[in-house]
């Protein structure tokens, strides 16, 4: 259905509607400012490394986040399955990283699939009940274009839903990372190696780094959906924060969960060489093979 209107009383929704598209406009500065930054080392650590799921998850996720910042700023765009997208892709990722802190297991690997499908399934079939509730209209007002969904029945209640079932996932990956890190930890120290220690403190730096801002982004949520008023300037303050750490959850700090720990094992095997070549010239200078007899 379409709504034709010149009427003022409409006015508040346009305000909103275009202080919001600021919101995500800038949003999409950031995530660009932060493509640019890591621009060197996506050419170093991905285009010139072999192609893995990861790699592949990296473009998808890294390329996606521009476009969808910039056209989710147009007032008759809805991208909320490119947001779930990503958000499973980004739970790939976790799962894979989770994998090799656990060093390969197979157990832990089923666990986290088992518990990942079982969550993301639960969350589709709530957001489709949620659908049903979901009213959409086409509004032409004083010639702004705009779409206008509300909601009927016990909508925010299924919403709500699906951020638990989220947060139990992400509280869930948390802890497994930060046991197995303390675990390893312990270990180390009694072994007095610090190689493995460090690789764990770039993979724990960075998913606590990921936990915040998705916690930012659900108190954000939270309180935005909390308000009576959601024509107020703290409602629109709220859900333009919500945008702009909702971007950069995804198509920052996910990209930087690859490629700060491909960084890393760069790094690594750097050094490594470097300690080969000075062992083989100190080996070379400390062996002296004679060229003559003194018979």
């Amino acid at each position: 259905m379409t709504v034709v209107s010149n009427d003022p009383s409409w006015w508040p929704m346009i305000d909103v509607n275009v202080f919001f598209s600021y919101w995500t406009v800038a949003a999409g500065v950031v995530v660009v400012y932060d493509w640019i930054l890591t621009l060197g080392q996506e050419i170093e650590l991905i285009w010139r490394q072999r192609w893995s799921l990861m790699t592949m998850l990296y473009f998808v996720i890294r390329y996606v986040g521009p476009p969808y910042s910039f056209i989710s700023a147009l007032p008759y765009m809805t991208m909320f399955s490119l947001t779930d997208t990503v958000a499973a892709m980004l739970g790939v990722i976790m799962i894979a990283r989770l994998h090799a802190m656990y060093q390969r297991s197979r157990t832990m690997l089923i666990f986290l699939v088992v518990i990942f499908l079982v969550v993301n399934i639960a969350c589709l079939v709530i957001a489709a009940i949620g659908l049903e509730h979901l009213v959409a209209e086409e509004l032409i007002l004083s010639g702004m274009y705009m779409c206008y969904f509300g909601s009927q029945g016990n909508a925010q209640v299924l919403a709500s839903m699906v951020w638990m079932l989220n947060t139990v996932w992400e509280v869930l990956a948390l802890c497994l990372a930060i046991w197995i890190a303390v675990k390893h930890f312990r270990d180390l120290r009694r072994l007095g190696s610090s190689t493995i220690g460090n690789c764990f403190r770039v993979l724990i730096k960075s998913h606590v780094l990921y936990f915040a801002s998705f916690v930012g982004v659900s108190c954000l949520q939270l309180a935005f959906l909390s308000l009576l008023d959601a024509y107020s300037k703290g409602a629109q303050i709220l859900n333009g924060a919500f945008d702009v750490f909702l971007g950069v959850e995804m198509f920052v700090l996910g990209p930087r969960l690859i490629l700060s720990v491909r960084e890393y094992h760069a790094n690594l095997v750097a050094d490594s060489d470097a300690e080969t070549s000075m062992a083989t010239i100190i080996f070379q200078e400390r062996v002296h093979v004679p060229t003559s007899s003194t018979v």
